[in-house]
């Protein structure tokens, strides 16, 4: 379709087929966090950064597109739950495909939780939201994770390929699931999934040397990038880690090259 391939030229960059994606949607789920209290700060940052796109909920989506700088593309979430819910694993959909269209979104998320106990429910939604992306030519990136009481890590691989393949078979144009500790083990993960696979962030790491090295073990594997949230806009210097991750998946930077980028970005 046309519409998509258009849309998906916002968030994939058409010379290396790869993105970085920062999740700015935390808000709706733990609160005002640090480096979230507003949006449209880190948003500049990442933009400025060279981030491909920002992952947001609809009461933020206007700094997607903000009439000035760099451009950064807008997808919109359509997920959420909250960490006051007594299961904050089971997500609902709080906006739809039209509303996307209507707010200029170039694409949308929804996040599924499988081994939930809510599992069937995400799962039908997902179908939905796939049918209506289909039908609008609007692209889609599903986030999966495996959480639930038969889920003994969420980082096993055998668990996150069958994740992967679960967004593949859905029909969504980018699955993004966690890194599985190795460029051997994930690409396991690539192999088995039809559609571009980028890596979350996770909790804040230790080291912004962690984080690159995640970073690359991904790319190494065959990746399509990374979507982290916490590792930038909770960083001392949103931008410049935005420049380093940036380097790594668009330039096939090391994660020596990318520690001195962010270095310099810093001084």
């Amino acid at each position: 379709m046309i519409g998509k391939k258009i849309r998906l030229e916002r968030i994939i960059d058409r010379n290396t087929r790869r993105t970085v994606i920062v999740p700015l949607d935390h808000g709706m789920t733990v609160g005002p966090i640090p480096g979230l209290v507003q949006i449209a700060p880190p948003a500049n940052l990442i933009a400025e950064g060279g981030a491909n796109a920002a992952v947001v909920h609809r009461g933020a989506a206007m700094f997607g597109h903000r009439g000035y700088g760099k451009d950064l593309g807008l997808i919109l979430h359509l997920s959420a739950s909250t960490t006051l819910s007594p299961d904050s694993n089971r997500k609902v959909l709080v906006a739809t495909v039209e509303d996307a269209i209507q707010i200029g979104a170039d694409a949308v998320s929804i996040h599924v939780n499988l081994g939930a106990e809510d599992e069937a429910r995400m799962l039908r939604d997902f179908g939905t939201v796939s049918s209506d992306c289909q039908r609008w030519g609007i692209p889609l990136l599903a986030m999966i994770y495996t959480r639930g009481p038969k889920i003994r890590s969420e980082y096993d691989v055998r668990y996150v390929r069958h994740a992967a393949r679960v967004g593949a078979e859905m029909g969504a144009d980018i699955v993004k699931v966690p890194y599985t500790g190795s460029p051997g083990t994930f690409r396991e993960v690539v192999e088995g999934c039809a559609s571009p696979v980028v890596i979350a962030g996770g909790e804040k790491m230790g080291s912004d040397e962690e984080v690159f090295r995640m970073v690359k073990g991904a790319m190494e594997a065959g990746g399509a990038g990374a979507s982290i949230g916490r590792n930038v806009f909770q960083h001392r210097s949103p931008a410049a880690m935005v420049r380093a991750i940036a380097a790594i998946v668009h330039g096939g930077a090391s994660v020596r090259e990318a520690a001195g980028i962010l270095k310099r970005g810093e001084t």
